[in-house]
Order: structure tokens, then sequence, then C-alpha cells
């Protein structure tokens, strides 16, 4: 018996497969527990269908990821902190900083999980740090950070 999968199944596959079983363990097992549904023609449809619109969703965000990668090329952000008389920093800046300053500066709301920072900025200089917008989509922002007047 052919049978639409519902939710991964441990040993069987993965939500929306097509997978061929016994019909006793469709009907007691799979259907019971709502990890399954039968093939028929009205349910293939409905995974057709669901599948279709997955794909424009993730193609949109896709999309929507790369007009950010681009604005954040472009963007050169400034992160002012305490310094000492030769360019010593007293402190250091980390991603939660520099997100509040693009929020600030250019009004825009990047998560601070998406940027890839390995270790808080501790000297004065001008970095690039790598924003993992999406999984296919890294952009890569300039900060400057640069001592408070």
């Amino acid at each position: 018996m052919k049978v639409i999968l519902l939710a991964d199944v441990k040993s069987l596959g993965k939500k929306d497969d097509i997978v061929e079983v016994k019909e006793g363990y469709a009907r007691n097992f799979l259907f019971t527990k709502n990890l399954g549904v039968p093939a028929d023609a009205k349910n293939l449809n409905d995974v057709k269908l669901r599948k279709a619109r997955e794909d424009k969703l993730s193609a949109e965000k896709l999309a929507e990821a790369k007009a950010l990668a681009e604005k954040l090329e472009k963007t050169a952000l400034v992160c002012r902190i305490k310094a000492g008389k030769e360019g010593r920093a007293f402190g250091s800046v980390s991603s939660k900083e520099i997100a509040e300053e693009l929020k600030k500066q250019y009004d825009l709301d990047i998560d601070k999980k998406k940027l890839v920072l390995p270790d808080p900025i501790k000297n004065l200089g001008t970095y690039k740090i790598n924003v993992k917008l999406h999984p296919e989509v890294t952009a890569v922002l300039s900060v400057e950070v640069a001592p408070e007047e």
C-alpha cells in the first residue's frame, strides 16, 4: 500500500515522502497516529500544492536575503567605544552592539545571531564581518571601530 508521510518516521522516511508499506502497518500504526495518509489522487494533489507553495515562499525569502545582502555590502557601520590616548580600547564591541548600531544608524533589523563574530572586537580599526542571512546568502559588513569623541 502506498502512503504519504505527514511527519518524519524513523527508518521509514521523511515528511511528504511516498512510501510502500504493508496494509496492516499503515492502517494500525501510521493512520491511527496521524503519521500518514493513503496515497490517493486528492492527497497527492495536496502534497504537490503544498510543495509548490513552500518552494515559492523559499524563493521569496532567498530574494529578500539577496536584496538585504546588497544593502549590507554598501553599508559602512561606525561603532564608537571608549579608548585611551594611544588608541587602546576599553571594553569591546560584540555582535549585540553591532546589531543595535545597524538598527540605530540604518534602520536595519538584523538578529545578532546572524552576525558571524568569533570573538568580540577589542581594538580600533576597520573589520569585515560575515552576516549569514540565509543558508545560501552571506553578506560582508564593514564595521569601523572608532574612539568616542
